[in-house]
């Protein structure tokens, strides 16, 4: 099918929803100048001391947190990112009446600073930070700023609000993910590669009959898609009409 009619369709599969549950991962953001994590010019794939698995680890974060803090700042923080076409789209949906959540593996808060209202954050977020001992709360510009490991006004060392590996996603926002897409009357997926479990799994609860895939790359998921469009997922969304 070619690139207009794909464009068409999806504006078609749209406007028949009211429903509309976006999935997405890294590829959303990295439009907005962050990169992901698995492409080529990904962290995943930069030299480090460290794999960036390792560094993002739970045990990593309790036994190195100065190495922890001087890759996560470098590398996790970008706070002067703007929200791009995807981004502003869905928050226009949402506003419209048209859809119920956005899911996102991302942590850096641009959903909301575009305007959408019910995000459900898988992965945390990098805008609360919060004192390991008493629970204080911290701004993310706190953690940018200071050198070394961050320390609450009490001692105890402050932890980024973000799933680090070997810890669990928290049970609240799953269940809450979970229940929007067995609800949704259609189902967008963009910029995710669907290989980070458990939050991949969650989009194989969806039944329904309108499940567009927006990928640069192909996915396990497009197979069973209504429609795959491979392309800018901030092209495709922005090149919609919200009525």
């Amino acid at each position: 099918m070619e690139e207009r009619k794909k464009l068409e369709m999806l504006q078609e599969m749209v406007d028949a929803s009211s429903k509309i549950v976006f999935f997405g991962g890294a590829g959303v953001s990295t439009e907005s100048g962050i990169p992901d994590f698995r492409s080529v010019d990904g962290l995943y794939h930069q030299k480090y001391a460290y794999p960036p698995e390792e560094i993002l680890s739970q045990t990593f974060f309790w036994t190195r947190p100065e190495e922890f803090y001087r890759f996560y700042r470098d590398k996790m923080l970008y706070l002067d990112a703007a929200p791009n076409a995807a981004h502003r789209k869905l928050a226009e949906l949402e506003a419209a009446g048209k859809l119920t959540a956005v899911v996102t593996q991302n942590i850096d808060g641009l959903h909301q600073k575009a305007g959408s209202r019910n995000v459900l954050e898988l992965h945390g977020s990098v805008l609360r930070n919060y004192c390991t001992d008493c629970r204080k709360f911290y701004e993310a510009s706190y953690i940018k700023d200071t050198e070394g490991i961050p320390r609450c006004t009490c001692g105890g060392i402050i932890k980024p609000d973000v799933v680090l590996y070997e810890e669990e996603l928290n049970a609240e926002v799953l269940d809450q993910a979970l229940a929007c897409i067995m609800d949704a009357d259609m189902l967008i997926i963009g910029g995710t590669s669907l290989v980070v479990y458990p939050a991949a799994a969650l989009v194989g609860y969806y039944t329904g009959d309108r499940l567009a895939v927006i990928n640069k790359t192909p996915s396990p998921m497009d197979q069973r898609a209504n429609l795959c469009i491979q392309g800018n997922i901030g092209e495709v969304l922005g090149s919609l009409r919200v009525s």
